[in-house]
């Protein structure tokens, strides 16, 4: 199978909707709707990803156990020790803000369509990707607010820590309507299966809606004021440190226990992802309108560097064992 992808197309829409929103931010009574519009398509992606996500598959291939143990040592785990070392580099090299947004890409959930795909596209175990893609976004919900909680205090809500406010916005925004599409999924599944071209049409665009809305608070406070080009070079360098360690983790925890090639192909493509589509909402909910702009810059970034690294990855893997990765000795 071909994968092309020099860059993603729904980055390049990315890309365009922060150069909008730089150059045409909303304003004044536009800025109040944008908000209000925002809160309703946060709330719809939670309910499309509740309708979507089966929880028989984060319980099927039980066996499975240590890979899926692994899968989520390496999300949760792994990933956060990484984000707080980061918290050592200089400010020179990372600053706060940065360094925020970077910690917080790192308490995210794996994604779910692209570590199945790679899987796929690599011949690994398909099932098995799609129980631990599934677990790591459903235990995600709660996992990553309270790691923000725990390991940013100063930075999740309005006043340090998750305030009132922000934990009724995580329950009405995100918990709330994922238990309703959970709820609504033995009766709606079938129509939402039949309209998955569409809904991921819609979801897209309310990514983007959610985008707009943070680089349009971000530029009223003038982000691009607080970044040199040097420092945006030094944050994409940091994302392929960041990336290149987890999928280094992931390859000595395989041959640590002694996983089938198969189940490697899992951990290495379900352990080494973050969700740009869940830390994209869950950002505009969990941290003030005025610092989501910095906050989702290292993720945005991240998420295009991982595509195309997973990429090439998956088809080295397609081509045998032998070319895929080196031995962890």
């Amino acid at each position: 199978m071909r994968l092309r992808l020099p860059i993603d197309g729904f980055v390049a829409a990315l890309l365009a909707t922060v150069t909008l929103a730089s150059l045409l931010p909303a304003r004044g009574v536009g800025e109040v709707v944008l908000d209000h519009v925002t809160a309703i398509a946060i709330a719809f992606l939670f309910f499309l990803y509740g309708a979507r996500l089966a929880p028989q598959a984060a319980l099927q291939g039980l066996a499975q156990w240590r890979l899926h143990l692994a899968v989520l040592g390496v999300t949760f785990v792994v990933f956060p020790v990484l984000g707080l070392l980061t918290g050592l580099l200089p400010t020179a090299v990372l600053p706060p803000g940065l360094q925020a947004g970077v910690l917080f890409l790192c308490l995210l959930p794996s994604t779910v369509q692209s570590s199945i795909a790679f899987t796929s596209i690599a011949r690994g175990h398909v099932a098995a990707a799609v129980c631990s893609a599934s677990a790591s976004n459903l235990l995600g919900m709660v996992l990553t607010p309270l790691l923000v909680a725990l390991l940013m205090p100063g930075v999740a809500g309005a006043h340090g820590g998750l305030s009132f406010d922000a934990l009724r916005g995580i329950a009405l925004q995100l918990f709330l309507p994922f238990a309703v599409g959970q709820a609504l999924r033995p009766w709606i599944a079938a129509w939402v299966q039949r309209q998955r071209a569409l809904l991921g049409r819609m979801d897209r665009l309310s990514i983007l809606l959610v985008v707009y809305a943070a680089f349009s608070e971000g530029v009223r406070e003038g982000i691009w004021h607080q970044l040199s080009p040097t420092q945006l070079a030094m944050l994409a360098l940091v994302c392929v440190a960041l990336l290149a360690a987890a999928l280094g983790t992931s390859l000595m925890l395989s041959r640590r226990l002694g996983l089938a090639h198969e189940d490697e192909i899992v951990l290495i493509f379900c352990g080494s992802k973050k969700s740009l589509a869940s830390g994209l909402p869950m950002a505009s909910v969990l941290f003030a309108s005025s610092q989501v702009g910095l906050m989702v810059l290292p993720l945005m970034l991240f998420h295009q560097i991982q595509l195309m690294v997973c990429a090439w990855l998956a088809r080295r893997y397609a081509q045998g064992p032998a070319t895929a990765m080196l031995p962890a000795e």
